[in-house]
């Protein structure tokens, strides 16, 4: 592996094992003096679902899974699951717009805000954007996260 890639991936099972090490809180809760930058971990029943990275403070960007807003993406991929609507597309029926004016989708993406609320979320402060990137990847490779997609759209 060429040293200047691995500067950035050592460390990376170390950074997973304080995550997982945190005592974990749920967005029910108020969030107080959370770091700037880094990756976030949802789990719910002991099951890990979903990680996602950001160079906000945590508790800003974790209210952005559970707000009014029609965007959370965490939220509409369980909506989407739940409703059998899984293909993203731009056009025809399986667009944002579209789903959002169906009121079956919209019950189960309020729902599913609703769900993440209650779920388990762990984090683990990360500044620098490249080794923020890969750990959000190796966290979702080694835990398995089914709500994880690296597919470009």
């Amino acid at each position: 592996m060429h040293e200047e890639f691995k500067k950035f991936t050592d460390g990376l099972d170390e950074q997973l094992r304080k995550l997982l090490q945190m005592v974990p809180l749920t967005l029910e809760q108020p969030i107080r003096n959370s770091p700037k930058g880094g990756v976030y971990l949802f789990t719910e029943n002991s099951v890990h679902l979903y990680v996602g990275r950001t160079k906000r403070h945590f508790s800003d960007r974790l209210k952005g899974h559970v707000n009014t807003a029609t965007d959370c993406p965490f939220a509409f991929r369980i909506a989407r699951e739940e409703t059998g609507f899984t293909e993203s597309a731009y056009s025809g029926d399986g667009t944002r717009k579209i789903l959002l004016a169906n009121p079956h989708f919209v019950s189960a993406y309020e729902a599913a805000k609703k769900r993440i609320k209650k779920m388990e979320v762990r984090w683990i402060h990360e500044p620098e954007p490249t080794r923020q990137a890969l750990l959000e990847i190796y966290v979702s490779v080694v835990l398995k996260t089914p709500h994880n997609d690296f597919d470009t759209h």
